[in-house]
């Protein structure tokens, strides 16, 4: 379980990251907090920090319920897996927003096989 915990916390520490960035561009860009809009740029920061929040919510759970009812290894994989794919979204998104689809359609399906495995492995033992 140690790598299982080790990924959980790189993908904590990717969300903190992405944090400062926020915080980072909001001064560049001059958008005073509470404010959310502004500049377009300082709002795609917002966004894939805000983006990789909602996908966090059902990434950990489903990573943890995973390895416990599927098989740990590849949670630990498709949990690496998930962080990089949300440095190629924040990359893209950044770059042109348009450029956010193939990541986010990859952070997606980490996430709906993490919890269909999870279903799965769940229904299999309880039977």
């Amino acid at each position: 379980m140690i790598w299982l915990g080790a990924v959980t916390i790189v993908a904590l520490m990717e969300y903190l990251v992405l944090g400062l960035m926020v915080g980072n561009a909001r001064q560049k860009y001059g958008v005073v907090a509470p404010a959310t809009t502004g500049d377009p740029t300082f709002e795609r920061y917002y966004r894939v920090h805000q983006n990789t929040l909602e996908a966090l919510v059902v990434f950990i759970p489903a990573l943890w319920l995973f390895a416990f009812y599927a098989n740990r290894w590849a949670a630990v994989a498709l949990g690496v897996a998930f962080i990089i794919s949300r440095i190629f979204y924040a990359k893209g998104y950044l770059e042109d927003p348009a450029k956010r689809g193939t990541a986010a359609s990859v952070t997606f399906g980490i996430n709906a096989i993490l919890l269909i495995g999870s279903l799965i492995g769940l229904i299999v033992r309880a039977i």
